[in-house]
């Protein structure tokens, strides 16, 4: 599933992004801890840029729980691999700007943005401090596949690789933590309250760069392969291994 198609998949539409959430929806029922789809495509984006390609059987209950059933589901899990499709495909693009439209940009919300446009008396009781702030969800739902997965995320030996590694990971983390800058503009509305700083823009423009060089640089090391462990060598008066009966010494470790 990994591998993109050759050709630009058909993006996901407002519409499919709300059927998405009303799936998650219909699953909170029966298990509060069903995230919301922003946490989800962080954890997909994740899944997209690691070293080893994790099939859908071992992601399923980590993301949505042991009792998720794909085939219950099927509407949430075509659109899932659609949109895995169209992320796969942008990261694999030569893009050098994030203003080209062929860069992936997270499905973020700002939430903040939309309780600062409702009015007045429907937002007085609203704690700004308690609303994730834009991308925070996002960057929560890729750091908890890579916490999911520690061992498909160890440094890789060469030095220049784990440098990468590390920087980028401290990117995405960033974005883990509250926008505490002053709000200068809203990504909720062109003309709403502001609700976002410019230092959360820049923060999340490192963080998308930061897919991009995950992305590549596991594509480029390859899947990790382990060590080859030879097992310990017998002693020469141990009972030979082949099961003769034998000393080790007088039997294949003879000469």
């Amino acid at each position: 599933m990994t591998t993109p198609p050759a050709t630009d998949p058909a993006p996901l539409t407002p519409e499919d992004f709300d059927a998405l959430d009303d799936e998650l929806d219909l699953m909170r029922e029966h298990g509060e801890e069903i995230p919301q789809w922003e946490f989800c495509e962080g954890f997909l984006a994740a899944l997209i840029c690691m070293r080893r390609e994790v099939p859908p059987e071992e992601y399923w209950p980590v993301l949505l729980g042991e009792d998720f059933r794909p085939m219950e589901h099927m509407e949430f899990v075509w659109r899932w691999r659609r949109r895995w499709q169209e992320i796969a495909f942008a990261l694999d693009q030569p893009v050098e700007q994030l203003d080209d439209e062929r860069t992936y940009h997270p499905e973020a919300l700002d939430t903040r943005g939309a309780i600062l446009s409702l009015p007045a008396e429907e937002r007085a009781e609203a704690d700004l401090h308690d609303v994730p702030a834009y991308g925070q969800v996002w960057a929560l739902g890729f750091m908890y596949a890579v916490e999911s997965w520690p061992g498909d995320w160890l440094s890789p030996r060469d030095a220049d690789a784990a440098r990468m590694l590390d920087s980028a990971l401290q990117d995405i983390v960033a974005l883990t933590e509250d926008d505490t800058g002053v709000p200068s503009l809203s990504m909720y509305s062109e003309d709403g309250p502001p609700s976002v700083s410019d230092e959360r823009l820049d923060a999340l423009g490192a963080a998308i760069w930061a897919v991009y060089e995950l992305r590549q640089m596991w594509r480029s090391l390859g899947p990790r392969v382990d060590p080859v462990r030879k097992a310990p060598e017998p002693g020469r008066n141990d009972p030979c291994p082949c099961g003769s009966g034998k000393k080790y010494k007088k039997c294949h470790g003879a000469g």
